[in-house]
């Protein structure tokens, strides 16, 4: 197969203007309409034309840019409806995202006779290979059952007219890659494919061109009206303690919902039990839950009822979660396109989000690697409180220099007016979390000893205190020195 490359981008002549104008059936349009949708978003805007003419395709577009109806329709319209055979076959890494993809096809495929079957593990496999033998039209799966079910002979790919490898980057990587060869080769040579993520590195248009005849590259970079407002800060926090930097950043919490990244399936079960009883409205998703588990949080975590998800990568990959207000990387990613997929899951469509990168001591080689292979530069700065890197205090200066992208470890918060600090009696004596380092109680000060002035580590105020403070501590002014004992006092007894 030719590896020849053609690049379509936004305002190419053949970019469609609306559904209308594309040779879709009326059934299509009228789903789409059903569906609240009458424009092509700037990914199916240019794909769309290029997949109906037949052509091979590879797609990037950032997260949550309609991608997946990018490819969906194509699907349809070169489908068979009288054909009891698999002629559409959607490959993709997890099985949330099959899921998903399957709502949608659902969705525009409404009021048509098509016939579709979800294949992936953690559900018993009688019920695929079922579907599979009534004539299943249209296989959405992950790579691991699906080539199981070819081995059994249950799966037959020899009719497949139109293929697609959703978040391709993974795909062709080495975890999936022998699996997915093996299955691409019991698909005919004259087939029909589409690749979609995104992130596309070179190697990945490099293996791609292995699979794909004569591909056209369709890249979408956003345009900055078009392009979700997604401040990302990394802080270097002065201790390894990034759990109680986390507890902080969860206490400041607004009403929208949060993604926290962990690296293992062990360590995400292990945090979000430790928040859980602090009592955090937290639920976790990682890969050894049950498929009923998973699908039980994930229904949670868009409802609402659970306001934390606490993830592993499971979750970095296309996963259409509209309302999430921010991301919070706990440990860092094994690679720069996983960074992009977790951050991509806050300011999806156009709406506002937030990330954060906690960086400990010991990740500064991993994140230096990290930001070389993203090509852009992520603002680093000094753990400011979690008040400021909330967004709940906003200095001048952080916000400049985030938004110019120069903010750097000598940046600090503006000095604010100094304020006195009183000390009070606590009624609720203060309760220790585990995990996280005591904090100083505001003693009355002694006699003849001077004050010192501090910056307070939730809000940024200048303040006085009667005592040394531990430079590897935070410290608070009194307001926030009480706001914070009955805050967690409150979260132990509810």
């Amino acid at each position: 197969m030719s590896s020849t490359v053609h690049s379509v981008r936004p305002g190419a002549e053949r970019a469609a203007a609306s559904f209308s104008s594309l040779p879709i059936q009326p059934a299509t349009v009228a789903a789409l309409t059903e569906m609240g949708i009458t424009e092509p978003t700037p990914i199916q805007a240019a794909a769309l034309p290029v997949l109906l003419d037949g052509r091979d395709v590879i797609g990037q577009a950032r997260t949550g840019s309609g991608k997946t109806l990018a490819f969906v329709i194509p699907a349809l319209e070169v489908l068979d409806p009288r054909q009891p055979a698999v002629q559409v076959l959607v490959l993709t890494p997890t099985r949330e995202l099959a899921v998903q993809i399957d709502g949608v096809l659902q969705q525009a495929a409404a009021g048509r006779r098509v016939s579709s079957t979800l294949i992936f593990g953690g559900r018993p496999a009688g019920t695929q290979i079922a579907a599979l033998r009534r004539g299943a039209q249209i296989v959405i799966g992950t790579p691991g059952r699906v080539l199981d079910l070819l081995k059994q002979g249950e799966l037959r790919l020899d009719r497949v007219r139109f293929l697609v490898l959703d978040e391709a980057d993974e795909m062709l990587d080495r975890g999936f890659a022998p699996d997915v060869e093996r299955i691409l080769a019991r698909t005919p040579r004259e087939r029909q494919t589409a690749l979609f993520s995104a992130t596309v590195p070179a190697w990945v248009s490099d293996t791609a061109a292995h699979h794909l005849r004569r591909p056209v590259t369709v890249a979408i970079d956003p345009d900055p009206e078009d392009a979700a407002p997604i401040p990302h800060v990394a802080y270097d926090l002065p201790t390894d303690d990034k759990v109680g930097a986390l507890r902080e950043l969860l206490d400041l919490r607004g009403d929208g919902s949060i993604i926290v990244f962990g690296r293992t399936k062990h360590g995400v079960k292990k945090l979000a039990h430790q928040l859980e009883r602090d009592g955090y409205p937290v639920g976790a998703l990682q890969g050894n839950l049950s498929q009923n588990a998973r699908d039980r949080v994930m229904e949670q975590f868009r409802a609402g009822e659970v306001q934390i998800l606490v993830a592993t990568n499971v979750a970095a990959r296309g996963l259409d979660i509209t309302s999430v207000d921010q991301v919070i990387n706990l440990e860092l990613p094994e690679s720069p396109e996983l960074l992009t997929h977790r951050v991509g899951r806050t300011g999806r469509m156009g709406r506002e989000g937030r990330a954060i990168t906690l960086l400990a001591p010991t990740d500064a080689a991993k994140w230096r690697d990290l930001s070389r292979g993203l090509g852009r530069r992520i603002p680093r700065a000094p753990w400011p409180g979690a008040a400021v890197a909330a967004g709940q205090v906003d200095p001048p200066v952080v916000r400049q220099a985030a938004a110019t992208g120069t903010l750097t470890r000598s940046t600090r918060p503006e000095p604010r007016p100094t304020r006195a600090l009183v000390a009070r009696p606590v009624a609720t004596p203060p309760v220790e979390r585990r995990s996280e380092p005591a904090r100083r109680q505001v003693p009355a000060a002694a006699p003849g000893r001077t004050p010192t002035t501090i910056v307070c580590s939730a809000c940024g105020q200048r303040a006085e205190v009667p005592f040394q403070p531990d430079p590897t501590r935070p410290v608070y002014c009194d307001d926030c020195h009480r706001s914070r004992r009955h805050r967690h006092g409150a979260g132990r007894r509810s």
